[in-house]
C-alpha cells in the first residue's frame, strides 16, 4: 500500500468537495441554474427543513427563487470531512445573508447554521448526494440599506460596488480573464 499517494488522493478528493461546495454557495446566490446542477446529483434529496425535495423540485423552488428574496450571499466557514471511499460525510458551518422584501420595506436577515452534506464520487467528479440544512441561530438585522445614499455616509463611485442589487460586477470580472 502506496500511503504517500493515499494521501495525496485524500487531499485532492477533499478539495474537489470544497470546490463543489463553493459552487454550490455561489450558484445559490446567483440563481445560477448550471453551477447548481453541476454541484448535485440528479437524483440527489434536499431538506432545508422550510423545503424538502428531489432534485427537481429543489431546482424549481430556487431557480428563479422567492421574488420577496432580492439577495442573498452564503458565507462557508470550515468544513469537517469524512472520507469513506467513493463518499464523504461533511459538516459545513454557513451564515447566509437574505435580503428579504416584505412588502412596505426591504429588511436584512442573517442566518447561522450547518450544512450537513453526504457527497458521492461518480467517475472523477464530487457531487451532493444529499443535503439537510441545521439553524443555530437567526437575525432581523431591520431594514435594508438604500444604495443610492452609499456607504457610511460616503457615495458610491459606480452602481456596481453595491454588489448584487445591481446587477452583478462580479460576471464582468470574471469575463474579463476568458479573454
Amino acid at each position: 500500500m502506496d500511503t504517500e499517494a493515499d494521501d495525496l488522493r485524500a487531499l485532492l478528493d477533499r478539495d474537489r468537495i470544497r470546490q463543489c461546495l463553493e459552487r454550490m454557495a455561489r450558484g445559490e446566490d446567483r440563481r445560477n441554474g448550471e453551477m447548481i446542477k453541476a454541484s448535485c446529483w440528479p437524483d440527489s434529496v434536499t431538506d432545508y427543513g422550510v423545503f424538502k425535495g428531489d432534485f427537481d423540485a429543489y431546482y424549481a423552488w430556487v431557480i428563479p427563487g422567492a421574488d420577496a428574496i432580492t439577495n442573498t450571499q452564503h458565507v462557508l466557514g470550515q468544513s469537517y470531512i469524512e472520507l469513506d471511499g467513493t463518499r464523504a460525510r461533511v459538516e459545513t458551518h454557513v451564515v447566509s445573508y437574505h435580503r428579504v422584501d416584505m412588502g412596505a420595506e426591504e429588511r436584512d436577515t442573517c442566518i447561522g447554521g450547518r450544512y450537513l452534506d453526504v457527497l458521492e464520487k461518480r467517475g472523477s467528479e464530487w457531487r451532493i448526494a444529499e443535503r439537510t440544512m441545521l439553524y443555530d441561530w437567526y437575525q432581523d438585522w431591520g431594514v435594508s440599506i438604500d444604495w443610492s445614499q452609499g456607504v457610511m455616509g460616503l457615495p458610491l463611485s459606480q452602481e456596481w460596488f453595491s454588489g448584487r442589487a445591481n446587477g452583478d460586477y462580479s460576471a464582468t470580472f470574471f469575463a474579463k480573464g476568458a479573454k
